[in-house]
């Protein structure tokens, strides 16, 4: 039996990528070293906890399962958190990853790589929406990190045969359909959750950072795309990875449709039937007024057709598992 190495299988994206491998007849592993992720999300596949900085422990893994593709979900993706730590950023998000895929690719012969990227690589836009032919400018650590890693993809494609595809996320959110994984970020620091915990009690109030944006209610626009979508097009990239169809590609992943804040907000209130308190503070710097990506050359080339696109299923699933987990997988 063959197997897909899942790293940062014990975060959100990556335990549910976990669960739709399962589902379509693949066998996974998960390497995680917990820091940002949950063991208890673990629940479709062998888990080791550690880092992909051990080469012994990759190599160890290489040998005892027949890997034949890595999904790598293990990047911290705080934006602020990387102005403060940059060198904690370029360390685990680009250092780290070079060590590998040269464990991959030196050693141990497995050229497939799926590689779990951002909108943040563009930086600010030009235009709206975002194809991936706008320019890429990071304005921030967390977003140079990754288009570090997108160039070593391409190096590393020339020099060695690497094989892979690139997915640039715009906001991820919502929650399994069936409740079995959701989002818990320790600090949180998403919209959707953080609407929700304030809908629980947890919070006073969500911060609204400007409502004096060139848009129609004030507040920034953003494209919110759900976690099982996001898993469904990674899927269908490894199988085209694997099938030789594709290779070498880099995908937007979002909606094409944008919320602002106050939208969320108000259609957060309407499925809670909760009263939920907002403050309006300063606009945090470098947030542009709307940022939509295109997505239409994943949905041409990958087939992939996404289901959960409207904001009340996003909102409803991410609900419906925080109201059954109110303290995140610690409850």
């Amino acid at each position: 039996m063959r197997y897909i190495l899942v790293i940062g299988g014990a975060g959100y994206i990556g335990s549910y990528m976990c669960k739709c491998l399962a589902q379509n007849g693949f066998k996974s592993v998960v390497l995680d070293n917990l820091v940002r992720g949950h063991r208890e999300a673990v629940k479709w596949a062998p888990f080791y906890e550690g880092s992909m900085s051990d080469r012994s422990l990759l190599n160890h893994i290489f040998l005892k399962y027949d890997i034949m593709a890595v999904m790598h979900f293990a990047a911290f993706c705080y934006v602020g958190e990387s102005v403060r730590e940059p060198i904690n950023y370029y360390q685990n998000n680009v250092a780290n990853t070079i060590n590998l895929l040269q464990a991959m690719l030196v050693k141990n012969t497995i050229p497939h790589f799926i590689f779990s990227s951002s909108c943040a690589t563009y930086g600010e836009p030009i235009n709206i929406p975002i194809t991936e032919e706008h320019p890429r400018n990071p304005i921030n650590p967390y977003g140079k990190s990754k288009l570090m890693v997108e160039q070593t993809l391409d190096d590393f494609s020339n020099a060695y045969g690497l094989k892979f595809i690139s997915l640039r996320y715009f906001n991820a959110a919502g929650a399994d359909p069936d409740g079995e994984v959701g989002e818990d970020h320790r600090p949180e620091t998403h919209l959707i959750p953080l609407i929700l915990q304030t809908a629980l009690g947890q919070k006073n109030a969500i911060n609204i950072f400007g409502d004096d944006y060139a848009t129609k209610d004030g507040t920034c626009i953003r494209d919110y795309i759900h976690v099982s979508d996001l898993a469904k097009a990674h899927l269908l990239a490894l199988e085209r990875l694997l099938n030789n169809q594709l290779t070498g590609q880099y995908y937007n992943l979002g909606n094409g449709d944008g919320y602002s804040v106050k939208q969320v907000i108000e259609t957060a209130r309407k499925i809670t039937k909760k009263n939920i308190s907002t403050k309006i503070t300063e606009r945090r710097p470098g947030d542009p007024a709307v940022l939509i990506g295109s997505s239409e050359k994943a949905m041409k080339e990958l087939g992939w057709n996404p289901k959960f696109a409207d904001l009340e299923t996003i909102i409803e699933t991410a609900w419906k598992w925080h109201k059954n987990n109110p303290n995140g997988y610690r409850s």
